[in-house]
């Protein structure tokens, strides 16, 4: 097959960018589904908009006809920040046509059509997501950043200002420091352990563990070796922490690789904003060279913790924090 000239003409890719222009402002998002799909998200959110929680200390009391008291409304609130971030890129179609027909063909389907101007905008919106996805716990926003990681304050990021603040500590009960490195040998007991100084209203809850491959690899090998000789141990791979009837589930993020936190809570309290409802954030396709199209994208994201109250998280922070990823 030749790949000698354009199939579209720039007016067909700006017509593609525009028609389908909510489907590609997703498609960061639907790349990140590894990380995403333990979260909540909150859509239609530009720039900060506060999340949080009420509460109203009201209870029975033995009956008088007399008595009344005065409700004590708690307001707890958290903002979550959105930043708009943008990407200018340069692509050549008939390469983006060389992939996607590949693809294709890997997949037994060698008589596929020539792709869309869609498909083709769609694959370079889907690798915007690597390094979003890399980026939702270490990003650390800089007004003057050139990368990804740059554009928001990821999640570890929130948490070092919040400890250095006071508001995630030992005192608050939503904080504990290691005091010995996590291996083979101690994993499963440093995890129960943890489990068991939870705050009782959070460990009531169904709770996701964010931690690193290592840390869940360590676990399942721990695990085996102080249960292997069990009956009920019929598995290499541990999904739950033992003890807490399943609540506890692990979730081994590639992201959290170089985190020196693990993180305890639930998909409710753990919070992704992003827009995709106004003009702000737009897609464009424009020609300025032979052969050669500029792909230009604005769109709004950050993350939040609803809460870090006791009762809807706990932070665990590593003795030793783990060597920078070379890749």
């Amino acid at each position: 097959m030749a790949y000698g000239k354009l199939v579209f003409t720039p007016e067909e890719w700006r017509e593609a960018a525009h028609k389908y222009r909510k489907e590609l402002l997703m498609l960061p998002l639907f790349g990140c589904k590894e990380t995403l799909d333990f979260m909540t998200g909150r859509p239609g959110v530009r720039y900060k908009e506060f999340v949080g929680t009420i509460g109203l200390d009201a209870q029975f009391a033995p009956y008088k006809p007399d008595a009344k008291s005065a409700a004590d409304l708690n307001l707890s609130f958290r903002t979550l920040e959105t930043f708009l971030g943008s990407v200018v890129k340069e692509f050549e179609p008939n390469s983006a046509y060389r992939t996607l027909l590949h693809q294709g063909a890997t997949k037994g389907n060698g008589q596929a059509s020539t792709p869309t101007a869609r498909e083709v905008l769609g694959l370079i919106g889907k690798s915007l997501s690597y390094h979003l996805n890399n980026a939702i716990w270490s990003a650390q926003r800089n007004d003057n950043g050139t990368t990804t990681a740059e554009l928001f304050n990821g999640f570890d990021t929130i948490t070092q200002t919040e400890i250095t603040a006071g508001k995630i500590s030992a005192d608050a009960k939503n904080y504990v420091k290691l005091t010995d490195d996590i291996t083979t040998e101690n994993a499963c007991d440093v995890a129960k352990d943890i489990l068991f100084h939870l705050d009782p209203h959070l460990r009531a809850q169904e709770l996701l563990m964010y931690c690193s491959q290592d840390f869940y690899d360590k676990y399942s090998e721990s695990y085996q070796r102080t249960h292997g000789g069990l009956i009920y141990n019929s598995q290499y791979q541990q999904n739950a922490v033992e003890g807490s009837q399943g609540r506890l589930k692990l979730v081994p993020l590639a992201n959290k690789t170089d985190s020196k936190f693990i993180h305890i809570s639930t998909k409710k309290n753990m919070l992704y904003g992003y827009d995709n409802m106004s003009d702000i954030e737009s897609i464009e396709v424009e020609r300025f060279a032979p052969f050669v199209l500029t792909y230009v994208a604005t769109m709004f994201f950050g993350v939040q913790f609803e809460s870090i109250d006791k009762s809807c998280l706990k932070v665990i922070e590593l003795k030793t924090a783990p060597a920078a990823s070379q890749s």
